[in-house]
């Protein structure tokens, strides 16, 4: 199982000194939360993609490729690739490039994202959302898989003869989650392709996840990839931790009140129950995400949000320490106790490109 931190860029004050940090400090900001991830001996870093204020990571790629550079160990990822209003040519063709900078520690996960405005600033009508996730992805995969690819769908020009370039990195593609909040046909389509399914539950219930979830499963084993169990999922999380619980809400609180997304909202107490999010001991944050299999089954990657709502970067690489030392050897050891030896662990390139090569002796 995997474990790692997903971020989403976000540029916001500090609510405790009312300090805003330049879009330079957050960009250098996430480049040292992810080194740190990989010191502290986690398995993912993921980035968002936004082009609106007060986002900054517009450019995935690019960031990912300066870390990767940086990294030995540590899977890029993508917390969402905007399939909707990216080329998928593009697609197809950076994050190939990509794959061979970082010899293989890349994947990606799709997504319409949570911006509207986004689709006409790319040409793009919102009403088509679904519609584009699921053409735009259909070619994304030929490109991958067949050297010569034409082609032709409702919303972009014809291919005739094209090849992307560089190829994949030894002819494997990069492993993709879909990711979803809330639509059925995303699961759906993750699970017609055998895809892996990620939902980002931060903000939604337990009965919704499992809801999901078990979609999911159950139309992967349709298609014919497995049994609902070895289907591949992922899920988010929020953590906010001190030694001591009551620390963690004091700290916390102003940051989760002015939090862009769920400020001046529910109060910090409804939300943690009844979300995943978890402020308290690390103790606590074990026990909490610990539960998550009791709804998702046995699962592949968790992936948490750590670096939000105006955290100070000094704040956020204590809290990868804790999560480092404290947290993750024990979710790795308790995770284990009883899985199932069917179920998969999560994809790398390395078991991937393995099954490919039986696949081509058998």
């Amino acid at each position: 199982m995997q474990f790692g931190i997903f971020t989403v860029g976000d540029v916001t004050p500090d609510p405790t000194t009312g300090r805003t940090p330049t879009e330079r400090e957050r960009i250098k900001a996430m480049v040292a939360i992810a080194l740190k991830a990989e010191e502290v001996g986690l398995d993912v870093f993921a980035t968002g993609e936004h082009h609106n204020p007060p986002f900054v990571p517009s450019s995935p790629t690019t960031m990912l490729g300066y870390i990767a550079a940086r990294t030995e160990r540590l899977v890029l990822s993508t917390s969402t690739t905007l399939i909707t209003t990216n080329d998928p040519v593009k697609i197809a063709e950076d994050y190939a490039m990509l794959q061979h900078l970082a010899d293989g520690r890349v994947d990606l996960m799709m997504g319409r994202g949570n911006t509207g405005p986004v689709y006409p600033w790319f040409g793009k009508d919102i009403r088509d959302g679904i519609n584009l996730a699921v053409e735009n992805y259909a070619l994304l995969r030929r490109l991958w898989r067949e050297d010569v690819v034409d082609w032709e769908g409702k919303f972009r020009t014809p291919l005739q003869g094209f090849t992307s370039t560089p190829r994949p990195l030894d002819d494997v593609p990069p492993f993709v989650w879909h990711g979803s909040i809330r639509s059925p046909e995303i699961a759906e389509q993750a699970a017609y392709y055998g895809d892996g399914f990620f939902h980002n539950n931060i903000f939604w219930p337990a009965d919704h996840t499992r809801r999901m979830v078990e979609f999911y499963r159950k139309r992967y084993a349709h298609y014919g990839h497995g049994t609902p169990e070895q289907a591949i999922v992922g899920l988010g999380g929020q953590v906010f931790m001190r030694k001591n619980s009551q620390d963690a809400v004091r700290e916390f609180r102003p940051y989760f009140d002015n939090a862009p997304v769920y400020g001046h909202g529910p109060s910090l107490e409804d939300f943690t129950e009844q979300t995943p999010l978890t402020v308290g001991s690390p103790q606590q944050v074990i026990e909490r995400t610990l539960s998550f299999r009791e709804y998702a089954g046995d699962y592949q990657r968790q992936l948490f949000l750590m670096d939000h709502a105006g955290l100070p970067l000094k704040t956020v690489l204590e809290q990868l320490d804790m999560l480092g030392e404290e947290v993750v050897p024990v979710l790795r050891k308790e995770f284990a106790v009883g899985r199932p030896a069917d179920v998969p662990e999560a994809p790398t390139h390395r078991s991937l490109l393995a099954a490919a090569r039986k696949e081509t002796v058998a």
